[in-house]
């Protein structure tokens, strides 16, 4: 049976990509963040000037609780910021299942990363049983619901929303930074402007991989969306977030999910099998090169995987190459629980 086990810290994080600090490859130790205690009027880091540009101020860190959202080991609630009429999201991870140094880690990751696609850390605290992440709330929130609500699905539309999520992966891969978690609760929209823009949640399991890397990332819960190295216990690459996405443009195309079974050991079989086909009864309509797309990113072989910046180039990406498959997909099913979609795998 599959055991939980807790993320490893994050491995050194190279130069900041906004400010270009660096110190042999690695943080420079005042860029450590550290966190306020809720019950402290100015804090341990009230003149932390390593604090992401846009931070609370210290009068308004506190936020009134909303609806939740469980996580393996958080709950995030959706909170309105003290003293504004902003909305955010306030991810409170419990003390008593993940250590500081995990905690940090997604934090150091945040405030060093910049990217529209990417959802921004606004600020740190800690209480007496938590440390809280507040982050930039998405409007639409997650992304299967977003669809699901909105309806009329098309293929050059999930074109579209396969981009934003590349562009995000292309950002982290070139500073050979893997999520190793993507998955539809880990993609949020937010609909500010005319368009939708996606963007990627949840750095927890977020690992950089400087070469020569042999890192081998648990197995964290569901295996779902999960490639069958991290099954095998086999070390991961950056091309492991390509098959995530290879999954997950399944179950946006479909409403199927193409490994998952009646146990996590068959789940776990279907992956590393490369068991998986395309049935009618879920993909009419689909084109041809939607289909091509999918198998180009579920290879076994990581290293037969394209990167991220190759797949922006995908014809079947650009919205020139769309005319051919406009109709409208079969809609997805609103989960009851999360991702609880449907299996051509079960009878």
């Amino acid at each position: 049976m599959w055991s939980l086990c807790h993320p490893q810290p994050l491995q050194s994080l190279s130069s900041n990509p906004r400010s270009g600090n660096t110190a042999n490859g690695e943080l420079l130790a005042s860029e450590v963040p550290k966190m306020r205690m809720l019950d402290s009027p100015h804090g341990s880091n009230s003149n932390n000037s390593n604090r992401p540009s846009g931070s609370m101020d210290s009068s308004v860190r506190q936020v009134l609780g909303g609806s939740e959202e469980m996580g393996r080991f958080s709950v995030t609630k959706r909170c309105d910021q003290r003293g504004s009429k902003r909305t955010v999201a306030a991810k409170h991870v419990n003390k008593k299942l993940l250590r500081r140094e995990q905690v940090l880690q997604e934090i150091r990751l945040l405030q060093n990363l910049d990217h529209p696609n990417l959802v921004k850390l606004l600020d740190t605290f800690e209480t007496a049983s938590s440390y809280v992440l507040v982050l930039e709330m998405a409007d639409q929130g997650r992304f299967l619901d977003y669809i699901v609500s909105w309806g009329n699905l098309t293929e050059e539309k999930v074109a579209l929303y396969l981009r934003d999520i590349l562009e995000a992966l292309h950002y982290l891969h070139s500073w050979r930074i893997a999520h190793l978690d993507l998955k539809p609760e880990n993609i949020v929209v937010e609909h500010a402007s005319s368009q939708p823009v996606i963007k990627l949640t949840d750095f927890g399991d977020a690992v950089q991989l400087n070469p020569p890397s042999s890192y081998i990332h648990p197995l964290l819960g569901s295996p779902e969306f999960s490639a069958p190295e991290l099954i095998l216990g086999q070390p991961v690459s950056l091309t492991s977030d390509l098959w995530s996405l290879g999954v997950v443009t399944y179950v946006v195309l479909s409403g199927a999910s193409p490994f998952l079974d009646e146990s996590l050991e068959e789940t776990c079989l279907n992956i590393c099998r490369l068991d998986f086909s395309f049935p009618e009864d879920y993909f009419q309509g689909v084109s041809p090169a939607a289909r091509d797309f999918i198998c180009l990113l579920l290879r076994g072989e990581p290293e037969r995987r394209p990167p991220a910046a190759s797949c922006l180039e995908e014809p079947w990406l650009q919205p020139r190459g769309l005319s051919s498959s406009d109709s409208t997909l079969n809609p997805t099913q609103p989960p009851e629980r999360d991702h609880n979609l449907n299996s051509p795998n079960q009878g």
